[in-house]
């Protein structure tokens, strides 16, 4: 028979858990707070910037492939 009255320290794990919990989300909040955020003009800029940055690199990485991809083209037509 199970003892009535008797804690088997669930209540406090969960109670423990949930300060914690607590604890954490104002910690978050706290240094959200410290972020400094961009204006409207600033993330366009920036967005631009990193969208202009990704077109090049991609335009790049283009180039190398179908250069790459010529020269073993003629590598496999002259041994094959």
């Amino acid at each position: 028979m199970a003892k009535t009255g008797v804690s088997t320290g669930n209540e406090s794990n969960v109670k423990n858990w949930w300060g914690n919990s607590k604890q954490n989300i104002v910690a978050v909040i706290n240094e959200l707070k410290k972020v400094y955020w961009p204006g409207r003009t600033q993330l366009i800029a920036y967005t631009g910037v990193v969208l202009f940055a990704v077109a090049i690199i991609a335009v790049i990485i283009w180039l190398f492939d179908s250069g790459l991809s010529w020269v073993l083209d003629r590598l496999m037509t002259v041994f094959v």
